[in-house]
């Protein structure tokens, strides 16, 4: 006759059911507390999809080509490892489902960042809210080109250098260190996070050039950030050698394979647009060899793109026909003698294109980069002769994903929803740039900050010191609408923790004692 053994101490029967029942209770929990972030992704990810069916297997840019195939150094081609490898086992629809979920990976990080700072749950939703909905960020997902992984990279690198340990008696997803509780000791960044936050920051520049403005903000988040001034130069130097490692990496393997020891050829000759876009070539004096690149008016007035790549901008046929290392000397040449000799002609050419980012509504100014070419449309569209049918189809052919073909009902949807206000508002951006640099002045000016009043302030300048000099660097040779991306996941959480910042300081200012 059988016996039913009896659960003792310890058998574990009996025991699964209740932890079973705790584990769903914790996430339930967990939901509840972040139902706000919750809701955002799950939003991102729904419009992320109906860019996956939209448009397959991916979009492709004028520029798609130099990351296949060879960019003759005109860019660094980081890039290009990457998408390789992902060709290599998969097509272009991988890539963009990729890109995609570096996307909604980007938002997760940032929210993560900001609750271990301090930040409330809402603001740190907030924060994210632009990286998940701005269509403009969803488009340039979908594109073959760099401009996600360059995002990707500073996130990381910001995220490793601003992670802060879990203060004591704070719950998972309060925020990290609140009023009242403890806050973990010191607010300095270790040497090992120095080293890998630098690496990281270093890297984005393989990708995209301008990420060499981040350094500076690497270094001055380090000094800042505490500790006695030997510790504090210590690690500013590991910052400068870290950051500067990737680079020479790159460097040093397109010396090895095309004799030219640089990042790219980019820096000495994209000035030469908005150089010429500005230029009065009336009352400028330049030898005979720079005459020919000074525009007419109507050149002027098709904006620096047109000047820097355009078929008939005047500068082509130095680039047809004199060696490359001539025609760069010459274009420095004429770029040296517009900024020397009308310095207030560029500057004011160049303030005019920075505010843009502020503007009400986004739309395509005079000699401008046309914003149409980052919104959804409803039919396939190429850029011949570099990124024509023929050359998209091969190229498809090769890697693989299929013809490109639209949807035309979710384009439809995905361009109303890009025209019709499906973007970060400009005013709104201004009110986090100006939070941000608030927030930052208090991390270099009050000393006497709290400690989590202080973690914020460190947090806030950080941020805003790696988007500000980005965009700044990038305005510098053109204004396009995709360059301001990066607004996005550096302005926007600096915006953030700068409100965090001032809300803290008035709630102690107002508490007894």
């Amino acid at each position: 006759m059988s016996q039913v053994k009896q659960a003792g101490p310890g058998s574990g029967v009996g025991q699964a059911e209740p932890r079973r029942t705790g584990h769903v209770d914790a996430v339930r929990a967990a939901a509840s507390r972040h139902w706000l972030a919750i809701a955002l992704l799950a939003a991102g990810l729904v419009l992320r999809a109906c860019v996956l069916l939209a448009y397959r297997p991916a979009l492709f840019f004028v520029d798609s080509v130099r990351y296949l195939y060879n960019a003759e150094g005109m860019d660094p081609v980081g890039y290009k490892g990457p998408l390789r490898a992902i060709l290599f086992v998969a097509n272009f629809g991988t890539v963009a489902a990729v890109q995609h979920l570096l996307g909604l990976g980007m938002a997760v990080v940032i929210y993560l960042v900001l609750l271990r700072r301090g930040v409330s749950r809402w603001l740190a939703a907030l924060a994210i809210a632009p990286v998940l909905l701005d269509a403009y960020q969803l488009q340039i997902e979908q594109m073959i080109m760099p401009d996600v992984w360059f995002e990707a990279l500073i996130v990381a690198g910001l995220a490793i250098l601003l992670w802060q340990p879990r203060a004591r008696g704070a719950t998972p997803g309060s925020g990290g260190a609140q009023p009242g509780r403890a806050v973990p000791p010191g607010t300095g960044v270790s040497w090992r996070r120095v080293v890998a936050g630098g690496i990281v920051l270093g890297a984005s520049a393989t990708v995209a050039q301008v990420g060499e403005a981040l350094l500076l903000p690497m270094v001055i988040y380090v000094l800042v950030a505490g500790g006695s001034w030997r510790r504090a130069v210590g690690k500013a130097a590991a910052a400068c050698a870290s950051f500067a490692l990737p680079i020479l990496v790159y460097c040093t393997v397109s010396f090895l394979l095309t004799g030219a020891f640089f990042l790219s050829h980019s820096g000495v000759t994209s000035f030469y647009g908005r150089m010429a876009a500005a230029a009065d070539c009336a009352t400028i004096k330049l030898p005979p060899d720079e005459r020919g690149m000074c525009p007419t008016r109507a050149q002027q007035a098709k904006g620096p793109d047109w000047l820097e790549y355009g078929d008939g901008s005047p500068i082509r046929p130095y680039y047809a026909d004199l060696p490359r290392g001539e025609a760069d000397s010459l274009i420095a040449g004429f770029n040296h003698r517009v900024l020397t000799q009308q310095p207030l002609r560029v500057a004011e050419a160049y303030a005019r294109d920075v505010v843009k980012l502020f503007a009400l509504t986004r739309e395509t100014g005079q000699g401008d980069t046309s914003i149409s070419r980052w919104q959804f449309q409803t039919k396939v569209i190429y850029y011949p002769p570099w990124t024509s049918e023929a050359v998209v189809k091969a190229a498809t052919a090769r890697f693989g994903g299929g013809a490109p073909t639209v949807w035309r009902p979710v384009a439809a949807f995905l361009r109303a929803y890009q025209l019709d206000g499906g973007y970060t508002p400009g005013p709104l951006l201004a009110l986090f740039t100006v939070a941000g640099l608030a927030g930052s002045v208090a991390a270099l000016v009050r000393r006497r900050l709290d400690p989590p009043a202080r973690q914020l302030a460190l947090a806030c300048l950080l941020c805003f010191l790696s988007g500000a000099p980005v965009l700044l660097a990038s305005d510098l040779f053109e204004f396009s609408w995709r360059y301001q991306l990066p607004a996005l996941v550096t302005l926007v959480p600096a915006g953030v923790l700068g409100i965090s910042v001032i809300a803290r300081i008035a709630r102690t200012r107002r508490s007894p004692g």
